[in-house]
């Protein structure tokens, strides 16, 4: 199995212990996520919709590039790799 690297954002360290990087394994982005929900239980839900899909307002990026523009869930992930996952962020000018 591969390594990949998770970066994870400062709302899911609580899930984490604390922890902005977890190393996890799998040939699929849906696989890392399996691995890491079994590592940290409760994160994928946080992630995750019901239909398996990215949560809307969730936005997940191999090396720097948005998942949703690859292969989505079944984005092919390499030994190495970095997974970062990052809440959107919205907002307005006061």
């Amino acid at each position: 199995m591969m390594a990949a690297t998770v970066r994870i954002p400062t709302p899911l360290r609580r899930v984490t212990a604390g922890k902005d990087a977890v190393s996890v394994s799998g040939v699929t982005l849906a696989e890392n996520l399996t691995d890491l929900e079994t590592q940290y239980p409760g994160i994928k839900a946080r992630i995750i919709d019901g239909t398996g899909e990215l949560h809307r307002f969730v936005n997940i990026y191999l090396n720097g590039e948005d998942v949703r523009f690859l292969q989505g869930m079944q984005t092919a992930i390499k030994d190495g790799d970095e997974i970062s996952i990052v809440p959107a962020v919205a907002g307005g000018a006061a």
